[in-house]
């Protein structure tokens, strides 16, 4: 039996809906509704069950006869406001994984990290799995805790536990385009005029989804990976999403004085609102910053895996979200 955390977001969605064209029996926990990610039909075929990463006793249920756990489920944010949360969540939720595992007996944990857990990226340099984390001061609360989790993945893999960390960049599929990384997607539809000279990696979430399940089945053990398809500018991406829905590609350039001055008026507005900012201090950051990943080390390990190209990962994605606007 196979178990799912975050079997509701679109990561372990997209990882239910491979393991069950495989015929795997698959369990996956939900707190509040069951994923919309998937189809009618692909959800009975799914033992949802009602449990917390941070309820001990239900995690502990929800384990009872699996041998895989798929570690999804976590707290993506950005706002400082969200600080304690991520931590509880990331941190805790995983050390409690991590113990649920051990006790359970589980045989293999591949577990959801992050590029951020890497830390503050250095000018010029292309982030490795070897790129070691450093406790700067503006490294992000998201960062830190996917850091933090990691370390708890790592002691489980000490006290016996079989594991592997994988560390995707912006992953991109079609989930709710007003959350996350799909908002890429909304932007470009929207004909959003501005872009910024940032580089990032970018991966497609099936590309995310067959590399965990190819590791989960490999005897490689207390290894991590970057999944990472291609380095891409922002520009390029909301290009291509635009052109993908046949709308105008951004043409002005966001300088670096907007992007200071917005991030601080929004600030101040959450502050009397209580809404969540629409740019923060780091996302601010994080547009204008040219950062490559090196995903060599998954194609080494994974010869006959190979990565989606970004133009066909655009136009696909773009694709279904027009079947969607137009229903």
């Amino acid at each position: 039996m196979i178990l799912v955390t975050g079997g509701t977001g679109l990561v372990g969605s997209e990882l239910l809906r491979q393991l069950i064209a495989q015929g795997k029996s698959v369990k996956a926990i939900y707190r509040n509704n069951i994923s919309a990610h998937l189809t009618e039909e692909e959800n009975k075929k799914v033992n949802w069950v009602k449990a917390d990463i941070n309820d001990v006793l239900s995690l502990e249920d929800a384990m009872q006869d699996v041998e895989q756990v798929y570690h999804c489920a976590a707290v993506v944010s950005f706002n400082p406001k969200k600080k304690q949360e991520l931590f509880h969540t990331n941190v805790e939720g995983t050390a409690n994984v991590v113990n649920a595992c051990l006790t359970n007996g589980v045989k293999k944990l591949v577990h959801v990290s992050s590029v951020s857990a890497l830390g503050r990226i250095r000018k010029g340099e292309t982030i490795t799995e070897q790129t070691q984390w450093s406790e700067e001061t503006n490294n992000s609360a998201y960062g830190k805790s996917k850091y933090y989790a990691e370390l708890e993945v790592f002691r489980g893999i000490a006290e016996g536990l079989k594991a592997i960390v994988v560390n995707p960049t912006i992953i991109l599929g079609p989930a709710n385009w007003n959350d996350g990384s799909s908002a890429l997607f909304k932007k470009a539809y929207d004909e959003f005029p501005w872009y910024t000279h940032g580089v990032t990696g970018f991966v497609d979430v099936r590309d995310v989804a067959t590399a965990m399940i190819r590791l989960m089945e490999s005897e490689i053990s207390g290894e991590k990976f970057i999944l990472s398809a291609e380095n891409r500018s922002y520009k390029e991406m909301l290009s291509m999403a635009a052109e993908g829905f046949g709308k105008k590609p951004p043409q002005r350039e966001a300088k670096k004085w907007m992007g200071e001055l917005i991030w601080r008026l929004d600030k101040l507005k959450s502050m009397f609102t209580g809404s969540n900012p629409l740019l923060t201090k780091e996302t601010n950051r994080t547009a204008r910053a040219k950062v490559y990943f090196d995903n060599s080390k998954i194609l080494k390990a994974l010869p006959a895996f190979q990565f989606r190209k970004m133009e066909d990962t655009i136009r696909e994605t773009c694709a279904i979200y027009q079947e969607r606007i137009k229903s």
